[in-house]
């Protein structure tokens, strides 16, 4: 095999474009010949797959952006490559130089900007906006839930940063309710947490004005979702998998009593529902005092 197709396919997870190919010097009617003798599989026009295996997820996005040379990753693609937003749609998404608006060739929806310069990176490969990029682009099609969940997933996950995020928001238009995110919880440190709902929980404790809680730090030795140390208080969060575990709760709620601290629970669902309940228990003034 070409040395200069082993090396595209090494690099591309067993996907070669036709303009790469070019480029390297290949003819057209190499190309078609390759294709038809070696049962190449078209994923997109003049983008192929060497193998007949199912595409996975990573390679799907790899044949998008090299359908067209300059060609990145972008919108709600770019949000589940960052794992920030989880989508699976019927076409991918992604963003070329140019102006104009966006179109539907093929399985791709193919957008156009002129302001990529800077907001261009790579991940595992593959040409990406930044995560503050896709999130500012995806910011007008979802509703406040929706844009408040990506927003801290985004931070929580490291991908980017409140401040990066009201950097690249500056000049955009569109995007008030995700300056306001930036503005209101600038300060959340939301790469403590090991869920959204842990996220969420500080955005309503903040909102409330009630004094951060530590995330996830030792306690007596064990990990504790939201530790108030100075009042003795720990609030933990049960997701779905809570009475898989109940053992294990129970003997970290033990070992938290034994050493003065009073234990609330909360189904995680109420942190986005019932709020109230949450601000409550993190304000409640039966505790325990530091000095008792």
């Amino acid at each position: 095999m070409d040395v200069r197709l082993i090396r595209l396919a090494e690099r591309q997870a067993d996907l070669v474009a036709g303009w790469q190919l070019r480029a390297t010097g290949w003819t057209r009617a190499m190309i078609e010949q390759r294709v038809h003798d070696h049962q190449w599989r078209v994923v997109h026009p003049g983008v192929y797959a060497l193998t007949r295996a199912p595409l996975t997820r990573r390679q799907l996005w790899i044949a998008a952006t090299i359908s067209a040379p300059g060609t990145v990753l972008s919108h709600a693609s770019a949000g589940a490559c960052w794992a920030f937003r989880p989508w699976q749609g019927a076409f991918e998404m992604v963003t070329r130089h140019g102006s104009g608006g966006p179109r539907l060739i093929g399985s791709l929806r193919v957008a156009r900007s002129s302001t990529l310069d800077g907001q261009v990176t790579e991940t595992d490969g593959i040409p990406i906006v930044t995560a503050e990029r896709a999130l500012i682009d995806l910011a007008p099609a979802l509703g406040t839930t929706q844009l408040g969940r990506g927003f801290r997933e985004a931070l929580r996950l490291k991908t980017t940063t409140a401040n990066a995020v009201s950097r690249a928001l500056s000049g955009q238009r569109g995007t008030a309710a995700l300056v306001a995110l930036c503005d209101r919880y600038a300060t959340i440190p939301y790469h403590r947490c090991r869920s959204d709902a842990e996220c969420r929980a500080l955005e309503v404790l903040h909102d409330a004005g009630v004094a951060p809680p530590a995330v996830n730090e030792r306690v007596a030795g064990v990990e504790a979702d939201l530790s108030w140390p100075a009042r003795r208080l720990i609030v933990e969060i049960d997701g779905p998998q809570f009475h898989q575990f109940a053992e294990e709760d129970a003997r970290k709620q033990a070992i938290w009593e034994r050493a003065g601290y009073s234990v609330r629970r909360i189904p995680s669902g109420h942190v986005y529902h019932r709020p109230g309940r949450l601000i409550a228990l993190a304000s409640a003034s039966n505790v325990h005092s530091a000095c008792s």
